[in-house]
């Protein structure tokens, strides 16, 4: 490899890095000041490590504050299977796979629990 070629990404691309001042003002009118503050340290993170398992205490939460509500159970889990398909790089097919394998433990689950919910599982 060429010192041309080193340091590119996939594809011979070079990643793109915007420094986080330049983030800020394109969206500093639409952040408090709190959140301008804590952008500099968003811009330093790498991976989605910590947003999937903010996700799943945030999930968590919902669903202990509001255990019959099965919308919103679906919808979190949703966005974590999409998190973690990212995060793994799953293909559609797998991310497809996934949710529809974590759907059917929670009618499995649900069912007994909530059968007015989810109908009759049993």
């Amino acid at each position: 490899m060429g010192k041309a070629e080193a340091g590119r990404g996939r594809r011979g691309r070079r990643p793109v890095s915007l420094p986080a001042d330049r983030a800020e003002g394109f969206y500093r009118s639409a952040l408090s000041e709190a959140e301008r503050l804590a952008l500099a340290e968003a811009a330093e993170m790498h991976g989605l490590d910590d947003e999937i398992a903010v996700l799943r205490v945030k999930l968590r939460t919902a669903l202990e504050e509001n255990p019959q509500d099965v919308k919103l159970m679906f919808k979190g889990l949703e966005l974590l299977v999409k998190a973690l398909a990212a995060r793994y790089r799953l293909s559609q097919r797998a991310e497809d796979e996934l949710s529809e394998k974590v759907e059917a433990v929670l009618r499995d689950l649900g069912g007994p629990l909530y059968p007015e919910v989810f109908g009759d599982a049993a």
